[in-house]
């Protein structure tokens, strides 16, 4: 069968598998809509957390980024793994056992502050909007190349389906969808990754394949040394060193981490289980599902990077492979031939390079790049939706809960019923799709990038004041507010003037000490702790009942009434 056909049979499976879910785990009150009864096991809760934060920037667009910037690439893994560590350890059993659920929740009751929690719900929104604009935009490119469709009918088709299942089934029937979507999207990853590391190294595991000897159809020696060599012939960087400055890097991967610890639609997850104990234990099936994609990426990275290399480079136009004028179609590779020799010239030099290739094809062109079955190229399609929209609906129903719970129920119409705010909920799903689908059909930048900025909002808004939150009895409501609304509006106007008021002086020479968007986030933190610290030693200390509940909070037990 054909490639279209084996996606076609993949993708309907998949998605009635997922929208068969929904109908059967439908919610029915806003406590099955908003955290799914707290009655989920842990070892479901860890695949589910697993899929929700491995979003399409994890499956599609972070291997893509490693492929071309090598080195540089790497502080998305390492800032998004210790991110979920830190998270998991810091605040996460803290937080369950506050016992709110959202992050504006824990803020407005920990603040004791209708204010504080009103910055909290537009920080969330914020955030959540531009990380589910990256799923949106991940979606669009997978529909629209295997369904050979347009990128805006890609977009639609993937805004449809998510909303379908996140409105009938709220965080429920999200959770029991995304533990489907972990296994399809884990399956799909690593399939063609082992197939194309016995090919290329005789070694079944990528991870060591990462590390091993090439066969002597690819040429022989250790892959990355290859890779090396090849870079640095054509005049790439060489990839296995950094281009990037020391600091820039170090700010990137820090903004990730907090990011990745202050991301609501992930911290929302701990409320799902039953007590404290499960938040735990959830917490580390999660880590040991995230590590087999994490630890496997840097290998697909390679093998993707040397087989494009290997496979287009220097070869005469009319000789490519179908899958070169298939992804050529879709805009996302493009070939311009400057010297009119009608060979392709892919080298380093951007005056006399001839091929532009968009870094989030990588992982979903590489089995094709490798030549393997139809059946496994179409699997890494449903894989890639898979991951784009587990994590949607989670940012989706943060979005909707923001809403609906806490400016509403929570802040201006407190006498609202249950079902009143279940339907609000729903509204507001419908009207983040619409806004998240137009931003994925005109995205600002690389999917992984486009979300490196909302961790870096998340980062500069909620790290600093969930940390002190649970950590700092002293800290108070001027101080978290202060903090929080510098933090942010310092990160937010930095990405603004650089990515669309002033994008051609984005670069190292224009860059605050060097920092760049990205990284930004992580000098919105400083900013955020600096100010909150300064103004909560110069205003009144917080009641004595909120300073209790920060000296209990640690102690061991359940989750505390309050």
């Amino acid at each position: 069968m054909s490639v279209q056909i084996w996606t076609f049979t993949f993708i309907i499976l998949s998605f009635g598998l997922y929208i068969g879910i929904a109908i059967w785990s439908r919610a029915s009150s806003t406590n099955e809509f908003y955290v799914a009864g707290g009655g989920v096991p842990p070892l479901a809760n860890g695949m589910a957390t697993a899929a929700d934060w491995m979003s399409a920037a994890s499956f599609i667009s972070m291997a893509g980024l490693i492929s071309f910037l090598g080195r540089d690439g790497t502080f998305y893994l390492m800032g998004w793994t210790g991110g979920y560590v830190l998270l998991a350890l810091l605040l996460a059993p803290y937080l369950r056992k506050f016992g709110k659920f959202t992050v504006p929740d824990f803020i407005g009751d920990r603040y004791y502050s209708r204010s504080a929690r009103l910055i909290a719900v537009f920080c969330a929104i914020v955030i959540s909007f531009v990380y589910v604009c990256g799923q949106m935009q991940g979606a669009g490119i997978v529909f629209s190349r295997f369904l050979e469709v347009d990128l805006t009918v890609g977009v639609v088709i993937g805004m449809t389906i998510v909303f379908f299942y996140a409105v009938l089934g709220g965080m429920k029937g999200i959770t029991y969808t995304q533990v489907a979507q972990y296994c399809v999207l884990i399956f799909a990853f690593m399939v063609p990754a082992i197939f194309i590391s016995l090919m290329m190294t005789d070694n079944p595991i990528p991870q060591l394949g990462f590390g091993s000897q090439l066969t002597d159809e690819f040429g022989g020696g250790y892959l990355l040394d290859r890779l090396d060599n090849l870079s640095r012939d054509l005049g790439f960087a060489v990839y296995t060193e950094g281009q990037k400055s020391t600091q820039d890097v170090f700010f990137i991967t820090a903004a990730l981490m907090f990011g990745t610890a202050g991301l609501p639609h992930v911290i929302i997850r701990f409320f799902t289980v039953p007590n404290v104990r499960d938040a735990r234990r959830s917490a580390g099936f999660a880590l040991v599902f995230i590590a087999i994609l994490y630890t496997t990426a840097p290998a697909v990275a390679a093998f993707a990077r040397t087989n494009l290399i290997d496979t287009v480079n220097n070869i005469e136009y009319s000789e490519v492979p179908e899958w070169f004028t298939t992804w050529e179609s879709t805009n996302l590779i493009a070939f311009t031939d400057k010297n009119n020799d009608g060979r392709i010239q892919y080298v380093g030099d951007p005056e006399r390079n001839e091929l532009q290739v968009n870094r989030d094809i990588m992982v979903l062109a590489n089995p094709e790049i490798a030549d393997l079955p139809s059946w496994v190229v179409a699997l890494v399609a449903a894989g890639g939706l898979a991951a784009a929209l587990s994590t949607a609906a989670g940012l989706l129903l943060v979005i909707s809960t923001a809403v609906s719970h806490d400016l509403l129920k929570r802040s201006l119409m407190p006498d609202i019923s249950e079902k009143q705010e279940l339907l609000y909920a729903r509204i507001a799903i419908f009207v983040a799709v619409l806004i998240a689908g137009y931003y994925g059909i005109n995205p600002p930048a690389y999917v992984a990038q486009v979300v490196a900025f909302a961790f870096g909002l998340a980062a500069a808004s909620f790290f600093p004041a969930i940390v002190l939150g649970i950590f700092q009895k002293r800290m108070n409501k001027e101080g978290a507010i202060a903090g929080m609304v510098c933090g942010f509006l310092f990160t937010a106007g930095y990405i603004i003037f650089f990515k669309f008021i002033d994008p051609a002086a984005d670069n190292a020479e224009g860059w605050l000490f060097g920092i760049s968007p990205e990284g930004i986030g992580t000098l919105g933190t400083l900013i955020n702790l600096v100010v909150s610290l300064s103004v909560a030693r110069f205003t009144a200390e917080p009641p004595r009942e909120v300073q209790q509940i920060v000296e209990t909070i640690r102690l061991p037990g359940e989750a505390m009434e309050h």
